[in-house]
Parts: C-alpha cells; sequence; structure tokens
C-alpha cells in the first residue's frame, strides 16, 4: 500500500517542556487513522508541525514519500480549530471567499455543500447556524480543494449527540469517496466507531 504520511522520530520542545517526543508513524492511503491521546498530549502540536504551523525542534516527515513542501500541502485539507466565517453572510457567500483564498475552483462549492448536507442552508447566514452546522460547513471548506488527505483535530468537541452523529457519519461518507483521513481525538469511542487504525499518545509526567 502507498505511504502518505511518514513520522521519523518528530520532537517539538517548547524550553524545557517537551510537547512530542521522537514520535515515529506511518499512515497508509485510503485509511481512517486516529491520533488518540488526552489533552496535552502533543496531539494538536504534531498536526500543527505536519501542516507547517508550528515548527519542529527535531526529527522529520515526509508527504507522499516526499519532502513537505508547499505543493505537497495542497493535497491536504485540515481543520485545526474551527475556521473563521464571517456571521453575516451565507455559506455560499464565505466559501466564495475560501475558494479565493485557496485557489479553489467556485464549482467545487455546490458539491461540497451537498456532500456536508447544507446545501439546502446554503443562503442562510452563517450566524444562524448550530453548532453541528458550523463544523460541517468547515469540513466543507476543507474539501473544496479536494484534497487526498483530511486532517480534522476534535472534530466532535463540544457538539451534542445528534450533532457527534452526523460528523462521525460524515467522516466514514468522506473516506468511502478515496480519502485519508487522519483524526485527532481524546475520546476511545470516536476512536473505535470511525478509524481503521489509530495510534495512541501519552502525556510525560
Amino acid at each position: 500500500m502507498e505511504t502518505v504520511l511518514q513520522i521519523k522520530n518528530l520532537t517539538k520542545r517548547y524550553g524545557r517542556l517537551t510537547a512530542v517526543n521522537k514520535l515515529n508513524l506511518e499512515i497508509q492511503k485510503g485509511c481512517v487513522f486516529g491520533i488518540l491521546g488526552p489533552n496535552g498530549s502533543g496531539k494538536t502540536t504534531t498536526l500543527g508541525i505536519l501542516l507547517d504551523v508550528i515548527n519542529k525542534t527535531d526529527g522529520d516527515f515526509s508527504w507522499f514519500g516526499q519532502p513537505a513542501t508547499k505543493e505537497m500541502r495542497k493535497r491536504v485539507g485540515a481543520i485545526l480549530e474551527t475556521p473563521i466565517f464571517y456571521p453575516y453572510l451565507s455559506a455560499v457567500k464565505n466559501l466564495e471567499i475560501v475558494a479565493a483564498i485557496k485557489g479553489a475552483p467556485v464549482a467545487n462549492i455546490e458539491p461540497v455543500l451537498k456532500k456536508v448536507e447544507l446545501y439546502e442552508r446554503r443562503f442562510d447566514k452563517f450566524r444562524t447556524y448550530s453548532l453541528g452546522m458550523k463544523q460541517r460547513l468547515s469540513i466543507a471548506s476543507a474539501l473544496l480543494c479536494d484534497p487526498e488527505v483530511m486532517i480534522l483535530d476534535e472534530p466532535t468537541n463540544g457538539l451534542d449527540p445528534q450533532g457527534i452523529a452526523e460528523i462521525r457519519r460524515l467522516i466514514k461518507e468522506i473516506a468511502a469517496d478515496g480519502k485519508t483521513i487522519i483524526l485527532a481525538s481524546h475520546l476511545l469511542d470516536e476512536v473505535q466507531k470511525v478509524c481503521t487504525h489509530f495510534c495512541i499518545l501519552k502525556k510525560e509526567i
């Protein structure tokens, strides 16, 4: 199977604090890979390094068997934190702005809104959306460039049971389309229900 992501001895230190310590990981194409661990175990830091948002201290990683470059990262869609949308604009208008920033075709907006089941509400203002709908719009924005890999950091955090079920179903549907998904969570139940593979990060004492 094709290796999508390879991590070797990845380390991140903030002064005397070691947030990520010599992490080794290999993720294959087509899997839903869960990174499970409590808060403070280095999940978000690891994802930030992989997306070039945070500088690593040591170690290395590669996407699709090649060094991590800006061009490589175009093949990766991500939600590290809830993206900021304009509350008084509709889903369509917000995604048009995202498409312009990312250089994604505007023609992709309609299919991604259908994928996340927001098409019927596409002209409603963002501020009228529930928390679950806002999270689904975030996923739609990450799908705009039709990435091969999706990175989701705590995608169900703060959602009610219905919202959690909707996001989990959506993750499975995206994976069924052939995309590789990397999901960070502190919930064992979430990882068990949606992931095909997982690793566990622990917080060092």
